[in-house]
């Protein structure tokens, strides 16, 4: 699965003032990452995919299907807390042109080591295309462990997990026993340099929609084995970083894009535009 070595760019899904989804900017945005991502991902949390129609999410799809500058790997997000409606949903999607499947772990329900295998294994063996699990128990509430993630691992249809627990401990014991053919993910942007150095083999990103290019000279560095000149890259996201998340994702990069003249600022309810403060911190952390 080498096309998904280095970096996956989570996609923004832009949006007009008046809410709807904005394929000018979306195209704009498509055309900018390609400068120095390796693969898009669809529908994931930046691409505000709990706030999208499923025929709005079908759409977006297409799209970056149709749209695909250098015709780069496609991943599309179909994840929930119902493992049966999120199979009913696999088995009713159209997979043409898509390269992989993100899921999230179930996020709610709170479910044991088991109840998080026996989701991923149903879905595994329902989707046509090779898995990538999830891991983000701030968001999820329950967190999937090394041992679940070695055992989701030996399944055939199973090829990676983003981890974004946080927790380098966790990664660790993932790299240091995941078969030769599982991929170690980083979900977080600030961490991928120390995920690489201990085998990851890239990032899905939400920074590299603004900045793909340090998130490409990263991969390089760090494939090359020169942490050092890596780290210089991963300095440059550094104060950035912080106020992307500070009221909520993507309000903080939308805002940054927004300014460097790619998209508007304009997310969906639950989530708000920018405060202003947040818009100065933003701007003073990316001169």
């Amino acid at each position: 699965m080498k096309k998904f070595f280095g970096t996956g760019v989570a996609l923004i899904t832009p949006f007009t003032s008046t809410g709807s989804v904005d394929y000018k900017s979306l195209k704009k945005v498509l055309q900018h990452t390609a400068k120095g991502v390796d693969y898009y991902v669809v529908m994931g949390t930046t691409g505000e995919s709990a706030t999208l129609s499923r025929e709005e999410k079908k759409a977006v799809l297409q799209f970056v299907i149709d749209n695909n500058p250098k015709k780069l790997p496609v991943v599309y997000g179909i994840g929930g807390n119902n493992t049966q409606e999120v199979v009913e949903t696999i088995k009713s999607t159209n997979f043409e042109g898509v390269d992989a499947l993100l899921s999230v772990s179930p996020y709610y329900n709170k479910p044991s080591q088991e109840g998080i295998y026996q989701h991923f294994k149903a879905i595994a063996d329902a989707s046509p295309v090779p898995v990538i699990l999830y891991n983000v128990p701030g968001r999820t509430a329950s967190n999937i462990t090394a041992e679940t993630t070695l055992r989701l691992a030996a399944h055939k249809n199973i090829f990676a997990i983003k981890e974004a627990s946080g927790n380098i401990e966790q990664c660790m014991k993932i790299a240091k026993a995941m078969p030769k053919d599982f991929l170690l993910i980083s979900g977080d942007d600030l961490l991928t340099v120390p995920l690489y150095s201990i085998g990851a083999k890239g990032v899905i990103s939400v920074l590299a929609n603004a900045y793909p290019v340090v998130f490409q000279k990263m991969k390089e560095f760090s494939f090359a084995g020169d942490f050092a000149k890596a780290s210089k890259e991963q300095f440059k996201i550094l104060e950035i970083n912080g106020p992307m998340y500070e009221e909520g994702n993507p309000v903080g990069v939308k805002q940054l894009m927004s300014d460097m003249g790619l998209c508007g600022n304009h997310v969906r309810l639950p989530l708000i535009e920018a405060s202003e403060g947040l818009k100065k911190k933003i701007r003073v952390a990316a001169d």
